[in-house]
């Protein structure tokens, strides 16, 4: 039987993708991480503490007292046909100097949208069209959230580009974080993105486990 194009897409893609998870603080990337790891997720989190007043905006954190200040990793299998390494990235703007070192090696990305504080993700959409590795919205239904929102009102909010997919999601449901995995790894085997590939011999040494 002939290949299809997306069978030629999928040969493309190694087995092990290094994928990252973006978004702005308190958005629910630790949480994500969490629900589809099939490992215990390494989490680098500490207390958030009255040096943060007035820098964190924790109003609508549903009474988050912890913040990423490095990185969530996770794993998961997808179909026996692709090991996914999960990074969670750090949400702060005064951690977004880790994001360069982070995007090492990395094949796509998860954006993660809270629409109570859509522009919290104006700085993530905007670095990775400029680093031009691909990406999706995910949109985190909240609940106690007053407005929901299409698909199309968040693309249009953010002005992403048409190829750029948009899905909804529970962070906390590992049904629905898998399937948006799933729709990050359909929308990779379309592109013909190749990632930066480490450069110091510490994470050359690990390039095979994840590119």
């Amino acid at each position: 039987m002939p290949s299809t194009s997306s069978d030629r897409a999928s040969e493309n893609l190694p087995g092990g993708l290094k994928l990252l998870i973006a978004g702005g603080f308190g958005v629910g990337k630790t949480t994500l991480v969490g629900a589809v790891s099939e490992i215990a997720p390494l989490k680098t989190e500490a207390t958030i503490t009255e040096a943060s007043v007035g820098v964190d905006d924790i109003a609508l954190t549903g009474g988050k007292t912890t913040t990423t200040v490095a990185l969530d990793f996770g794993r998961i299998s997808i179909a026996n046909e692709y090991v996914l390494f999960l990074f969670g990235m750090p949400g702060q703007e005064r951690f977004w100097f880790m994001w360069d070192q982070l995007c090492i090696g990395a094949l796509g990305v998860i954006v993660l949208v809270d629409t109570r504080r859509i522009e919290d993700s104006f700085e993530a959409v905007d670095y990775f069209e400029r680093t031009g590795i691909p990406f999706l919205v995910a949109v985190n239904e909240f609940e106690g959230a007053r407005f929901a929102y299409t698909s199309v009102e968040v693309r249009e909010a953010l002005q992403l580009r048409a190829e750029v997919p948009v899905v909804m999601c529970d962070a906390r449901s590992r049904t629905s974080a898998v399937n948006v995995l799933i729709a990050l790894v359909k929308h990779l085997q379309s592109t013909d993105f190749r990632p930066v590939r480490p450069a110091a011999p510490e994470l050359a040494a690990h390039e095979g486990s994840y590119i």
